[in-house]
């Protein structure tokens, strides 16, 4: 094996958010192996590469991790420098671990290189801190989704319920999942929330409560979106309120 995968963060989709190594590193990749959320311009960064799409959306044909694992040790056979390009940070959400686990049984060197993960990013976009010294001192990171094949359960909402923010990666499909999930243990239903879509490249912000959030949901399109639930988030919540039916008000 000759060649070296780097993982790397690709951030949250504004090219000039990515650190100066995933730069450099694309910039002289011989194979970029992209996720389908990484933008074109970030690709762009890569122009002597080949580029071989292997990325996820939820309820849409995806390439399968198992062939993904393969593929990037069997690049290492052929190329020098392999870049497995990441949306947001490699190490939250990303698949990551199974993709190291494959490399290093195969004898194949590799590197990561962290990326701004959509979090941050979506905190940035409302300009409100995850955390706040009167109000929130603890922060949850979690999702609902699982892998295929898993069955469903509902351990994300415990480390999220406890948290004082709670920051929820895919689940604006599970809008309404959420919530139930959230309020069934003692989440109030009035906690501020608010839906961010696309951060860092101008999407969509909409702001309401936990009892809101399916509404949240509703109104954003087709892109990756982050549910920020916290007292700290009261301000943005407010700023970016959607008018809610008399059912939702009353629910609230």
């Amino acid at each position: 094996m000759s060649g070296k995968v780097y993982l790397v963060g690709a951030g949250p989709g504004a090219a000039d958010l990515l650190t100066l190594r995933a730069a450099r590193l694309l910039a002289a990749a011989d194979l970029v192996l992209h996720d389908a959320l990484v933008t074109d311009d970030i690709l762009a960064l890569a122009p002597q590469a080949r580029k071989l799409p292997v990325g996820k959306r939820a309820n849409r044909p995806s390439t399968d991790q198992a062939v993904i694992n393969r593929l990037l040790v069997r690049a290492a056979r052929h190329h020098q420098m392999i870049v497995r390009l990441k949306g947001g940070d490699p190490m939250l959400f990303g698949r990551a671990q199974e993709e190291i686990d494959a490399l290093r049984a195969a004898g194949v060197a590799y590197e990561i290189v962290p990326g701004i993960s959509a979090g941050f990013a979506a905190a940035a976009e409302i300009a409100q801190s995850l955390t706040h010294r009167r109000l929130s001192r603890s922060v949850a990171f979690v999702t609902p989704a699982v892998a295929r094949g898993t069955a469903t359960d509902e351990t994300w909402a415990d480390a999220a319920a406890a948290a004082d923010t709670a920051v929820i990666y895919m689940g604006k499909a599970e809008a309404a999942r959420v919530r139930d999930a959230l309020t069934a243990r003692g989440v109030p239903a009035r906690r501020p929330a608010v839906l961010v879509e696309g951060a860092s490249r101008g999407g969509v912000i909409a702001g309401g409560s936990l009892a809101t959030l399916e509404a949240l949901a509703a109104c954003s399109g087709d892109g990756p979106a982050l549910l920020l639930i916290g007292e700290a988030f009261a301000r943005a919540a407010a700023e970016h309120a959607l008018p809610v039916g008399d059912d939702v008000a009353e629910r609230a």
